[in-house]
């Protein structure tokens, strides 16, 4: 089994120190490296290689949002981000899903919550906390505003399918639960899902759900 190699960006040491004993408790998991801030961060990414980033927002020198758009926009990156955050979400934690992270974790999850959300992320899937998606989305109808561009001009290529596909996503409905709405087989969600990504260049399905909101695909009920 190749193990998942994680990069620890944070300007606290007894953070860095607990989630790599944490993490290293894992059979599948081997932390490679640790940032003591975001230049740090950018620097080890190149260095070490990691396959994924737990980015603390507030750092010293260069903080994780940017630090996650620099890592994020190199075009051959595989790399991806998990935003660490406190339970009382800040308004920096959307400006890092805009920049490219693949989803975000609260710093007093469990351990197994921590692997879990690793390996969710390493393997390309977002990962939207259950218990705080419906604040994130909320936050979304607040700050997004009008579409940026027309919203035919952003999903013409969609089919109407993809279309339905992508704002379930953005709903935050796993692929299980998109196949059990839709009445299809969960692979042949899995074939829409890789098809919208290509078709509106985007990384994961965490970028697939910003995109739905900033577009205005989707507008959550009640805002």
């Amino acid at each position: 089994m190749t193990s998942i190699r994680v990069l620890i960006a944070d300007d606290q040491i007894m953070v860095r120190q607990g989630f790599t004993v944490l993490l290293n408790a894992e059979p599948d998991i081997e932390v490679v490296g640790q940032a003591v801030n975001g230049l740090d961060a950018v620097a080890k990414v190149a260095e070490l290689d990691p396959d994924v980033v737990l980015m603390d927002v507030r750092m010293p020198e260069l903080g994780g949002i940017e630090a996650t758009r620099r890592i994020a926009g190199q075009s051959d990156t595989t790399v991806k981000v998990l935003v660490l955050t406190t339970f009382d979400l800040d308004d920096y934690v959307y400006e890092a899903l805009r920049a490219g992270a693949s989803g975000f974790l609260l710093k007093d999850a469990s351990a197994a919550e921590l692997a879990h959300a690793v390996r969710v992320v390493a393997a390309g899937d977002a990962l939207l906390a259950p218990n705080v998606t419906k604040r994130l989305i909320a936050e979304f109808s607040r700050v997004t505003g009008a579409p940026r561009t027309p919203l035919k001009e952003r999903v013409g290529d969609l089919t109407e399918r993809e279309t339905e596909v992508l704002s379930l996503i953005a709903q935050g409905l796993s692929n299980a639960e998109i196949a059990e709405r839709l009445v299809v087989a969960e692979q042949t969600v899995k074939t829409h899902v890789s098809r919208i990504l290509v078709k509106l260049g985007l990384r994961d399905r965490t970028q697939a759900a910003v995109f739905a909101y900033e577009t205005g695909l989707v507008r959550p009920s009640g805002y």
